[in-house]
């Protein structure tokens, strides 16, 4: 395996987490991704010294919507480790017993059955729900509180003459079998569109700017966990968790059970509960197995993404027989071209299926894939399924071939050294590469021009208005007033944001040129290394090398992207477009508080990522939790655990008045 193989992989599953979690658009299947995971993780506890900040083991999911106010979760709504066999889920178990210097046999376990929804959680202060947020990134989620209120299972105010000061529920919604089957025929009456699958549905429901919409839908919720609590009563299991949210007023899983860690117990679990899903009301894919018992849990903690204390057992993908029609090539942002298998449609997993991943020219010729060929395919409740063998060969088989010219523009198609993937070499006159970039470009981790939204990007492609990054600046209002379903009002709003756009930063303008394997983290880096423009547009390939975590491939996709005159004349637009930023941003800090740790807690009356990004750029660690290492606890109003766990240690505890008086001292005022 070689290193840029696994920066290959970081990068498609980066893309893949943005299409499942931010557009609501999964482009590959559960099966797939968990695989792909499964492959990652493999690669970096071989190569520790190989991962990246940007890889998906170091975080929990993806970027939250920007069409909805953001809420940044006290604790972190993590996500679980997955088991494909019995035998994987028991050697979890072993290897927690062996961290525990127990016998596993001596572990208690909960099972409970894997709903296909949204995770949510709920906030619940004295007793009243505040909000329901989704999950987002694991730190910071959506505001969905006027959807969350139109599910009759979801206690608006908490069945108990003694409720918690605090109390976070997480747990996931759904919406039941009977209900998307209902929704879906209304939907293929109305329009001829209809929702992927019932998580597909529940997840675009609860994401409905009109509540009206979600109440006719008829969600449902069950709790599987607890975040933030500051109450009387004490918990010594998760059971235990479960029955107190039954008693307050939730409907919990009739489903679950509990049993020891014994050889056969999970098989029987697992045979038990697979003899129930097609009697469900509600789909699901998997069965999660916890530890019980909290003091265990404690004690193993977690991992960056997720508890060493539970896994998801998964249900195998769907797999079905079909004839594959033929092969196109699709050409995504970075001009890698992507063959897609046409195949006879097929049902399969509740939805008709035409189109099939095949991932590069390697996959094919493992497969030994032919159009006109009978092939298998599996899905496991998305979009995309993935062709898995072939099964006959057709009577007229066609050999499948990369093109040699982009299927777009007819610009020649090389292959990526050491890689599997191929490129079309016409970069900014590509135009399927072209939309993507100015999307790109325009994205919240970019240049973050809110209102100039996709649809937008591609009408004005597609009408020849925007041919290129630099013609964002040169936008007039009729430009954008005379299309449809925008106006005067509005092309002036987009207007202003593309004004305000162009005082940037040095590291955030380097992101949004789109260059090959370079993050945001590699361009932090690389601003922070040469400081300004010039000095990294003439970098020699050596020099480069010089730059922390820039690596032979990061290297040459720079120097080449600079050496290309489109590029610099690209650049040069840009700036005397008017983008401007200020270089000193990477001047050598001044960093008082480093080899600190702090812990926000409580309502803030600053804003949370403001005093967050303060706080590292001072130099100090900002943590999700309170441990003897933590140096300060910034408590707020309503501050919870962590401010009584922070006491119980002896932590620092500071007021948000304290903590203003300390940033002058550091000549920052908030």
């Amino acid at each position: 395996m070689f290193f840029a193989n696994y920066c290959q992989l970081v990068e498609k599953m980066t893309q893949w987490n943005y299409a499942y979690h931010v557009l609501d658009q999964p482009i590959i299947a559960d099966a797939d991704y968990d695989a792909a995971f499964f492959e990652l993780h493999s690669i970096e506890i071989a190569h520790p010294e190989w991962i990246l900040p940007q890889s998906p083991s170091q975080r929990v999911g993806a970027i939250a919507s920007s069409s909805f106010e953001k809420i940044t979760h006290d604790i972190k709504m993590l996500s679980l480790s997955n088991a494909f066999s019995i035998s994987e889920t028991w050697d979890f178990f072993v290897k927690a017993a062996k961290e525990l210097e127990c016998d596993v046999e001596t572990i208690p376990i909960f099972s409970e059955p894997k709903l296909d929804g949204l995770a949510i959680s709920l906030r619940y202060e004295k007793g009243i729900l505040r909000y329901g947020a989704t999950r987002g990134d694991g730190e910071i989620g959506e505001d969905v509180t006027h959807t969350i209120k139109t599910i009759a299972s979801i206690p608006l105010k908490l069945f108990t003459s003694n409720p918690p000061e605090i109390l976070e529920v997480r747990g996931e919604v759904f919406m039941s079998k009977a209900v998307f089957e209902q929704i879906n025929t209304q939907a293929l009456q109305e329009n001829g569109r209809q929702f992927v699958n019932p998580r597909n549905a529940a997840a675009g429901t609860i994401r409905q700017l009109n509540p009206k919409i979600a109440a006719e839908r008829a969600l449902h919720f069950i709790p599987y966990g607890m975040g933030d609590y500051s109450g009387e009563e004490i918990f010594t299991a998760h059971s235990q968790i479960l029955t107190y949210f039954s008693a307050l007023g939730f409907q919990v899983n009739i489903h679950a059970c509990a049993f020891y860690a014994r050889e056969g117990a999970f098989e029987a679990d697992y045979q038990r509960m697979a003899a129930l899903r097609e009697s469900m009301s509600m789909e699901i894919d998997g069965i999660v197995y916890k530890i019980d018992h909290l003091a265990l849990q404690k004690q193993l903690g977690f991992i960056a993404r997720s508890p060493k204390w539970a896994v998801a057992r998964k249900f195998p993908a769907q797999i079905v027989k079909t004839t594959l029609l033929d092969v196109i090539f699709q050409v995504g942002r970075t001009g890698v071209l992507t063959p897609v298998a046409k195949l006879k449609p097929v049902f399969v997993g509740g939805v008709t299926v035409s189109n099939a991943t095949l991932h590069n020219m390697d996959e094919i010729e493992r497969l030994g894939l032919c159009i006109g060929d009978e092939v298998e395919i599996h899905r496991a409740g998305d979009v995309i399924p993935k062709v898995v063998s072939v099964v006959a060969h057709g009577e007229n088989r066609q050999f499948i071939h990369m093109p040699t010219h982009c299927p777009i523009c007819q610009s020649r198609v090389n292959r990526i050294d050491n890689q599997a993937a191929y490129r079309c070499t016409g970069g900014l006159i590509c135009g399927a590469q072209l939309a993507e970039r100015i999307k790109y470009y325009a994205s919240r981790d970019c240049m973050n021009i809110k209102q100039l939204g996709r649809v937008l990007i591609e009408t004005l492609c597609e009408q020849g208005v925007l041919n290129s990054v630099a013609d964002i600046y040169r936008l007039t209002i009729d430009d954008i007033a005379n299309l449809e379903g925008q106006g005067e009002k509005n092309a002036m709003k987009i207007l202003a944001a593309i004004e305000a756009s162009k005082k940037t930063k040095f590291n955030v303008f380097l992101t949004a040129l789109g260059i090959p394997e370079v993050g945001e983290e590699g361009a932090k880096n690389l601003a922070r290394y040469f400081k300004n423009l010039a000095a990294l547009r003439t970098a020699e390939y050596e020099t480069l090398l010089q730059v922390p975590d820039v690596g032979a491939i990061t290297a040459s996709n720079v120097q080449a992207f600079f050496s290309q005159q489109e590029n610099n004349q690209l650049i040069d637009e840009l700036l005397a477009a008017g983008l401007h930023w200020d270089e000193a941003d990477f001047e050598p800090r001044y960093t008082p508080l480093s080899g600190q740790i702090w812990v926000l807690t409580g309502t803030l009356q600053l804003p949370r990522k403001e005093v967050k990004e303060t706080l590292e750029k001072l130099g100090a660690k900002v943590s999700g939790s309170v441990s003897a290492k933590t140096t300060s606890v910034l408590a707020g109003e309503s501050a919870g655990s962590k401010l009584t766990q922070a006491q119980t240690l002896g932590v620092d505890i500071i007021t948000e008045s304290q903590f203003l008086n300390l940033m002058q001292t550091f000549d920052i005022n908030l």
